[in-house]
């Protein structure tokens, strides 16, 4: 079945919906939109983001493929500062994906680690006034406290191509 193409002057409106239908705890149907809007702009920055957010929204352990589609379209994100902040992003809703799924704590770890470090890395490239990374950083820091993660560390490093931590 061939999709239908939007219009132009409706790409504003459905970025609106999109958005909307994240706030509603419908990623899907806020994916389905982003495509609709990169059909027609495909470096449209605000659908690309919003895409790699509803595909981390529907992040689950028993899905790696998920966290290959999102680096995917990481990959189209422009500029160093967003690259970074979001990669961290999809690092830190998987560590939550895993641990939503009984993780004991191991690879989510990991994964909360080298999204720490992907938020120190986008603090560093933040304008002034602008502070997403270090509260992202905070808030993986307080899963890790609140979940005993502390206990768990492990030294591995991450493959994001794998989502799965390498040895």
């Amino acid at each position: 079945m061939e999709l239908k193409r939007i219009s132009q002057a409706a790409l504003p409106a459905a970025l609106a919906k999109a958005e909307r239908y994240r706030l509603l705890n419908e990623p899907v149907e806020a994916e389905s939109i982003c495509r609709d809007v990169l059909a027609v702009e495909p470096k449209n920055q605000t659908a690309l983001t919003t895409l790699l957010l509803a595909l981390t929204d529907q992040f689950h352990a028993g899905s790696t493929s998920a966290v290959r589609e999102a680096e995917a379209v990481l990959a189209a994100i422009d500029g160093e500062y967003h690259k970074v902040y979001y990669a961290g992003i999809v690092r830190e809703r998987w560590a939550l994906a895993l641990l939503k799924a009984g993780d004991p704590g191991h690879q989510a770890r990991a994964w909360l680690d080298d999204a720490m470090r992907h938020y120190e890395t986008a603090e560093k490239r933040a304008e002034p006034g602008n502070d997403d990374a270090i509260l992202r950083w905070n808030s993986c820091a307080r899963i890790i406290e609140r979940d005993g993660l502390h206990l768990h560390a492990e030294p591995d490093a991450i493959d994001a191509g794998d989502a799965a931590p390498r040895r």
